[in-house]
């Protein structure tokens, strides 16, 4: 684990905490060609500088990200983004977690993407590289 992402973990509360290291724990042994980092202040995966997945502490809770998860077809992630292709799950309780689900999708996510890398270079319009 980075020391910028051990440093946003352990500034949760306890329970956002366990939370977010179950999180990162499974993200990083199921995506293990995956570059970690704080990005837009919240830890980030990316392949090839294409974003993944990331999560976030937020009002509603954790939230789970994933960038191209609305192509994924998962019923867990509940949450779709309006304008892209993005698909998000909220945990309250480290036990919410359906470790299954998540590795599920983590392993769609390495074979659907959309484009965000190149997302500002095409002017907004996002385009899918890997169906």
């Amino acid at each position: 684990m980075t020391s910028d992402i051990q440093k946003y973990n352990s500034s949760q509360t306890e329970s956002d905490h366990e939370i977010c290291s179950k999180l990162f724990e499974i993200i990083d042994e199921n995506l293990p060609d995956s570059q970690s980092k704080i990005w837009h202040a919240h830890p980030v995966w990316f392949l090839e500088d294409n974003p993944i997945v990331g999560y976030s502490k937020q009002k509603k809770g954790i939230r789970l990200m994933f960038w191209s998860g609305k192509s994924f077809n998962e019923e867990f992630l509940n949450v779709h983004g309006e304008k892209f292709q993005d698909a998000s799950v909220f945990y309250n309780d480290v036990l919410e977690i359906n470790e299954e689900d998540i590795k599920r999708a983590l392993k769609k996510s390495e074979n659907i993407q959309w484009d965000y890398k190149n997302l500002v270079k095409r002017k907004g319009e996002l385009i899918q590289i890997k169906k």
